[in-house]
């Protein structure tokens, strides 16, 4: 995308004369095109945090006696959050004791 020198607004490319050519909308500015342009530009990006707060949100919990999926053992981690509208049903959040296992899983 390239913008016009003079007043900021996005080219377009015109052909109406037969050439191609940058055409600014809202002034005069024409650039003529006579090779091939082309750039790539890479953007980097932002590292993500974790919303529910990664492994330190399991810190403090309580655990219950509940199936793991993953494993069957009868223990997990829960807590519970609100994370859809207030008229529905707070989401409960486990995560297996099991050591080795240590699966998440959530109910509504």
């Amino acid at each position: 995308m390239l913008f016009c020198p003079t007043c900021a607004n996005v080219l377009i490319i015109s052909a109406e004369t037969g050439e191609h050519k940058w055409v600014c909308q809202t002034c005069p500015y024409e650039f003529p095109i006579r090779q091939q342009m082309t750039s790539r530009t890479r953007l980097e990006r932002k590292q993500v945090d974790d919303v529910l707060g990664g492994d330190a949100m399991w810190k403090d919990v309580d655990s219950t006696q509940v199936a793991c999926p993953a494993c069957d053992h009868d223990r997990a981690y829960f807590m519970q959050l609100q994370i859809r509208s207030a008229d529905e049903p707070m989401t409960t959040f486990y995560k297996c004791t099991n050591k080795a296992c240590g699966h998440q899983w959530r109910e509504n």
